[in-house]
């Protein structure tokens, strides 16, 4: 029988295939959840704040050092 080795983590970061989780998506996280995501990984951002995720799904920036091109 054929044995397919799985992907290891390091594996998958060399290949901009592992999931980035960002919990929280202020002055820390958001600008960190976007730097992953130019770099080619998938991110997956989670924060309480209604107003930020409503901000983030229309494409605005709520901080004021990130213009709203890189959201």
């Amino acid at each position: 029988m054929l044995q397919v080795k799985e992907p290891t983590l390091l594996d998958k970061i060399e290949a901009r295939q592992a999931v980035v989780g960002i919990c929280g998506l202020g002055y820390v996280g958001l600008p960190l959840a976007l730097t992953f995501g130019e770099k080619g990984f998938p991110v997956i951002g989670f924060d309480i704040d209604a107003r930020k995720i409503s901000a983030l799904e229309k494409g605005e920036s709520y901080i004021r050092h990130i213009d709203a091109g890189r959201i």
